[in-house]
């Protein structure tokens, strides 16, 4: 499902269930050996669909461990993404040649609880997510908003080795055109030698997920 917004370049693997041969390596089930079962679920799948994904880039199956913030580490020449939510699991890989970074997250389409979204939104993405329910109130626009800057900071990190907290980047969404913009308000990652002052996403509504996908391109034109 997550292909829809992903370039070709990017192979994408999803599922809707934790299947139940879904093995992982040595090192990664280190990594989780004192986590509850839907811990163990989330990271097991997750770990599985990656898999999948190295075999569409004609890769052997390797160990994806974690780093400091809990960030996949790609074998070399890779670069991808992992999410999981409530019945669903998802993997974005591409060769680091074609793609810098790749930021996917996926959220129940259900409003964010109460109190979540002053704590993650500005004033001005508050008014903009209003003007959104009153077009289309299909779309849990708060969730949805909260899922696009995962997915900032899931690219920004492994660009930049640095925390980028919510206030730090403002969404703009194009209701129709499925897309959206964040613009950076702190220095922003370098790639191809240009520092990234915003970056540009896609969002899909479907079977009660919100999906959103940030594919950074290896060399900026």
């Amino acid at each position: 499902m997550i292909e829809i917004i992903l370039p070709p370049s990017v192979a994408a693997v999803d599922t809707t269930a934790d299947p139940p041969d879904a093995r992982l390596f040595p090192e990664e089930a280190a990594l989780i050996r004192q986590a509850v079962d839907k811990r163990r679920r989330e990271f097991t799948t997750g770990r599985a669909c990656a898999r999948e994904a190295m075999g569409l880039l004609g890769r052997t199956a390797e160990p994806v461990l974690r780093g400091e913030r809990g960030e996949p580490l790609w074998p070399m020449g890779l670069v991808g993404s992992i999410t999981h939510c409530a019945g669903y699991r998802a993997a974005a890989l591409s060769r680091a040649a074609e793609v810098a970074a790749i930021g996917i997250d996926a959220e129940p389409n259900e409003p964010l609880p109460n109190g979540v979204l002053p704590a993650v939104s500005s004033p001005a993405e508050r008014e903009m997510i209003h003007e959104l329910r009153r077009g289309h109130p299909g779309v849990r626009w708060d969730r949805l908003l909260f899922c696009a800057k995962e997915s900032v900071y899931k690219v920004w990190f492994p660009l930049t080795g640095r925390w980028l907290g919510f206030e730090d980047a403002e969404v703009s969404v194009s209701p129709l055109a499925g897309t959206f913009e964040a613009r950076l308000l702190r220095g922003g990652p370098r790639v191809d030698g240009h520092e990234l002052t915003g970056l540009t996403g896609r969002w899909l509504v479907k079977n009660g997920l919100l999906l959103t996908a940030i594919v950074v391109p290896a060399h900026v034109r």
